[in-house]
């Protein structure tokens, strides 16, 4: 266990927004029901972590939720037509919800700066960076930019919710993985349709690093990541 007095001293990282906001957009409730609730409970945490000696905050704002394999594949936006996509081919109406939350979460972690003023509160703006990616993903080195590395069904999405990655059946007796990786890991964006695979991440961490997507800036940072094939 840590020495009590590296509780004040460590970097607190706050991931926040998709899971929370993907599992009500379903749910169909309006944001107006639920953003404003996110964000209280993301309040109440920093306070209480800060309440508790916790000074540095590191808070990385959602994504594109728009751009998801799971939220194309589920979404009407991608029937009739492509009404319903903007020009890189995500569904719009997922990635303004995710911008309205990083609005208000942007605004949050401004006033907790005023509220907490020995602490430390960098926002890092991970939306512009995934989007940044998917929408210029075969400059960087990558390929079918929307679909499932590990899914199930082909077509342009290889996505089935109901047969996530790892998934298996019984076939006359036998218990056969019918979701498994696809055979370059590293061209793809997107791992299970849901996460980001580990080569994504890495450039995305390597962007990251710079301090060019964080308010307020911060210096370059040196940063080492293993490769591999696997989302993380």
């Amino acid at each position: 266990m840590p020495r009590e007095e590296y509780f004040s001293q460590a970097l607190y990282t706050v991931d926040i927004g998709q899971n929370d906001l993907t599992q009500w957009s379903f749910a169909n409730t309006t944001a107006e029901d639920f953003v404003p609730r996110i964000i209280e409970l993301f309040t109440g945490v920093i306070k209480g972590i800060y309440e508790a000696g916790g000074r540095y905050f590191w808070i990385h704002n959602t994504g594109p939720l728009g751009c998801l394999t799971s939220t194309l594949a589920r979404t009407e936006a991608t029937r009739g037509g492509g009404g319903g996509l903007d020009s890189v081919g995500c569904a719009i109406t997922y990635n303004e919800l995710a911008q309205q939350f990083n609005r208000m979460l942007n605004e949050t972690v401004v006033k907790l700066r005023r509220d907490l003023p020995l602490a430390t509160l960098t926002y890092v703006d991970i939306y512009s960076v995934k989007y940044l990616l998917i929408s210029q993903a075969e400059e960087y080195g990558f390929e079918d930019t929307f679909k499932a590395c590990c899914g199930y069904g082909g077509g342009a999405y290889n996505y089935d919710p109901t047969k996530t990655c790892g998934y298996t059946a019984d076939i006359n007796g036998t218990q056969v993985l019918l979701t498994k990786a696809c055979e370059n890991p590293s061209k793809r964006i997107l791992w299970d349709g849901m996460h980001y695979s580990e080569a994504a991440n890495r450039w995305i961490a390597e962007r990251i690093a710079t301090g060019e997507f964080s308010d307020p800036p911060s210096s370059p940072c040196s940063i080492s990541i293993g490769r591999g094939s696997q989302s993380s």
